[in-house]
């Protein structure tokens, strides 16, 4: 393989809360609308900011972090992306210099430029210092331009923009406009497929960028060719049922391929409908999602709930990880102190906090090798189970994350990332 040219643009901001998925996704909304082929990709671990890009994008969204998946499992993913695309986009997370790694880091590696966010809705001048500072913190960090957000009138982002120093570029504005905001709730913004005008929203922030006529193409990057490395088929043959809905819904695309990558087939079904896990299934994923917003028809969900008990019964493996751990516990209880039966297969009752519990990237060392991920939930789970195992924080001062194996069964609150040691994921789904 060649390397491969592709314009390409890191969009980031000071902080979290400035806007950053709505300009992603007005962005790639805008240059689908020119005729471009547009393939966007979130940094770090996230699952709903993808969920939208998805949308805006017309592709899926993929996670690029240094961390969790590796420079070369990053590196295949851009290289694809530059042979097939007209324009990359990636979407930062937290503030561009937040983490380790950060948002700035991944652009250092691969060379991004990048396009600085900024809430500019209680602020004038500042706005240009605060971009100088972004673009001049990290030496050879390539920043070409600035994004207002939440801007009062023309007048203010008239304002702002004379505030910038010499190269940076101007991208526009969005207004000060509840019309463009997207919906949130307790882990983040609420699902695409949940937000009903979630399209006329994305379409009305694209507009209003497109209407800056200076709005520039990003550069040109180019991307070395890199080859994600082999993964030997010890799945082939074996059929995974995954459930997938609004309950479950926090799946990373980089799981299901390298499923089947390993040679593994998905069935996906829907217990919030009450469908039955799939008889041909050797192997069941619970993946996280809300439970706790779905509390009665889970629970009422017999068809759903006996075929997910049989499946235990069996012996076969299943897999659940943060909002499917809680599905198999004996009782959820909801934030406003609704509480209803859940599967029990594990032992304890969950109960969402109203706040954040644990956040953070973790990694689990399994007999058969280390997988990473993250954890990010506000349930807590009040069982007298010892686990098996603890993850292990990459922060220091973080806090594990019991994981419970009883059988074939495997339960955590950490959302493991696949790529990260597939072999070793493979170990976890097979009969």
């Amino acid at each position: 393989m060649t390397a491969a040219d592709c314009a390409a643009l890191l969009v980031s901001a000071p902080a979290s809360g400035q806007g950053k998925t709505t300009v992603t996704a007005a962005l790639a909304h805008w240059h689908r609308s020119q005729g471009r082929r547009v393939r966007v990709f979130k940094t770090g671990p996230d699952f709903l900011d993808p969920m939208v890009l998805a949308r805006a994008s017309g592709a899926p969204v993929q996670q690029l972090d240094l961390w969790m998946g590796g420079a070369a499992h990053c590196a295949a993913l851009l290289h694809e992306a530059a042979r097939q695309a007209d324009l990359i986009l990636v979407e930062g997370a937290m503030g561009l210099h937040d983490g380790t790694p950060s948002s700035a880091d991944l652009a250092l590696h691969f060379g991004l430029p990048v396009l600085a966010v900024i809430d500019a809705s209680a602020m004038a001048q500042t706005f240009g210092a605060l971009a100088h500072g972004l673009a001049t913190y990290r030496p050879g960090l390539r920043m070409v331009g600035v994004m207002a957000n939440r801007v009062g009138s023309d007048n203010h982002a008239q304002m702002l923009r004379d505030s910038l120093p010499p190269g940076l570029d101007w991208y526009g504005a969005l207004r000060r406009d509840g019309r463009h905001a997207l919906p949130s709730r307790h882990l983040g913004l609420v699902p695409a497929g949940e937000v009903d005008d979630i399209a006329a929203r994305i379409a009305r922030s694209a507009q209003a960028l497109g209407e800056n006529p200076a709005l520039p193409m990003p550069p040109l990057v180019r991307f070395e060719a890199s080859a994600a490395p082999g993964v030997p088929a010890t799945l082939r043959g074996v059929t995974i049922a995954v459930a997938l809905d609004a309950a479950f819904a926090f799946v990373y695309p980089a799981n299901l391929d390298t499923l089947r990558r390993l040679g593994a087939e998905l069935r996906f079904f829907s217990p919030l409908a009450d469908e039955p896990v799939p008889a041909d299934a050797h192997a069941l994923y619970l993946p996280g999602g809300y439970p706790e917003l779905h509390l009665p028809a889970l629970a009422g969900n017999s068809t759903a709930r006996a075929s997910i008990r049989a499946h235990q019964a069996a012996g076969r493996p299943l897999v659940a990880e943060c909002g499917g751990l809680l599905a198999l516990l004996d009782t959820l209880t909801d934030a406003a102190g609704q509480r209803a039966p859940m599967l029990g297969l594990l032992r304890g009752d969950g109960v969402m906090t109203g706040r954040r519990v644990n956040m953070g990237m973790h990694s689990v060392a399994l007999p058969e090798g280390e997988v990473r991920g993250h954890t990010f939930h506000h349930g807590r789970l009040d069982t007298a189970l010892v686990p098996a195992l603890q993850t292990q924080p990459q922060r220091p001062g973080g806090v594990p994350e019991g994981v419970f194996r009883i059988g074939r069964l495997f339960a955590t609150f950490m959302h493991l990332y696949f790529p990260a040691n597939p072999a070793a994921v493979a170990s976890l789904f097979k009969p």
